[in-house]
């Protein structure tokens, strides 16, 4: 008898990439019910759990659905919105609502009883800070560029002046920042000692070890099932006009290939995508690890396989 567990994808209602994967779950005849927490909460969805001794149940409710949480299979943390509270509200009223939600909704889908996550959103957090990635990567036996990250400038400057090859500054996080009330990323770039000024000590800032690279290489992980390609660009960061960027598919080396799965192991993740610095010399920098990076972007043969291994993941739901 086909499972009739539903799939819970947790994303905005822009997000382009998690059609694919729903059209491929259609397709199955996979039940799924698409949710934006943040969002739909406000707008005539509703949320409720209960527990009591020896039993937990839930019930989520859509526009066009009413779902057991009990029969959840499995819950895809795309891309969903951050919970901001209701629009009608203001100030402390608005936060205090969002707050609420967060800790309140956002607890109970991170909770569902023997449901599968691809990636758990407490995963995703803790897989997201940037010191976290690089001390899980030397762990795992990744190939590491020297790294320092301070808020003391002098420390900066001396780091900087001690790398033979160069330094490329990076933020932390993307925090949202605007110029001129335009929104402005912040791009991966090459600075040098004498340009670090004192400013270094208003937050920590992350410097890093140029790598002398001839390409860069994305790895999608799903599960043990990995997609490599590499990446071409004019770019220090190749993001920075992906118009310009060229994709091929490569092969991951397999001492690449045990690292990931040593690093998705330990921060208990299921999908990870890896972007790496590689030399004319074969040699593979682990740069980070989007616990949530976007995907179908690359080949169309490489999206479109990446595409198969979620949907068979989410329609596999929990091992048994």
């Amino acid at each position: 008898m086909r499972d009739s567990r539903s799939v819970l994808v947790l994303t905005n209602a822009y997000d382009v990439t998690a059609d694919v994967v729903l059209r491929l779950l259609a397709g199955r005849r996979v039940p799924v019910v698409r949710l934006d927490p943040g969002t739909d909460l406000h707008t005539g969805a509703s949320l409720t759990a209960t527990y009591r001794t020896g039993d937990q149940r839930g019930t989520l409710r859509t526009a066009s659905r009413e779902i057991d949480t009990r029969r959840i299979r499995s819950v895809w943390v795309r891309r969903p919105s951050p919970y901001e509270g209701p629009p009608e509200l203001s100030g402390q009223d608005r936060r205090f609502a969002a707050e609420q939600a967060l800790w309140g909704a956002g607890g109970i889908l991170a909770s569902l009883p023997g449901a599968h996550y691809v990636n758990h959103p407490w995963s995703n957090r803790a897989a997201e800070f940037k010191p976290a990635q690089l001390s899980t990567a030397l762990r795992c036996g990744f190939l590491v560029p020297s790294t320092v990250i301070t808020d003391d400038p002098q420390e900066a400057r001396t780091f900087a002046a001690r790398q033979p090859g160069g330094v490329v500054y990076k933020p932390v996080w993307n925090t949202p920042y605007r110029v001129d009330d335009q929104p402005h990323s912040v791009w991966v770039r090459e600075v040098r000692a004498a340009e670090i000024t004192d400013a270094v000590s208003v937050c920590p800032h992350m410097f890093q070890a140029k790598v002398d690279k001839a390409f860069d290489a994305r790895v999608t992980a799903v599960g043990g099932r990995l997609f490599g390609v590499r990446i071409d660009s004019p770019d220090l960061d190749w993001r920075h006009r992906q118009d310009l960027m060229t994709c091929i598919p490569i092969e991951v080396p397999a001492s690449v290939a045990r690292a990931v799965a040593t690093y998705l192991a330990e921060l208990r993740l299921n999908y990870g995508a890896f972007d790496f610095a590689v030399t004319a010399a074969g040699a593979w920098y682990f740069l980070e690890c989007n616990p949530n990076g976007q995907w179908a972007w690359q080949p169309a043969q490489t999206t479109a396989a990446i595409a198969q291994a979620l949907t068979d993941r989410l329609e596999k739901g929990p091992d048994t």
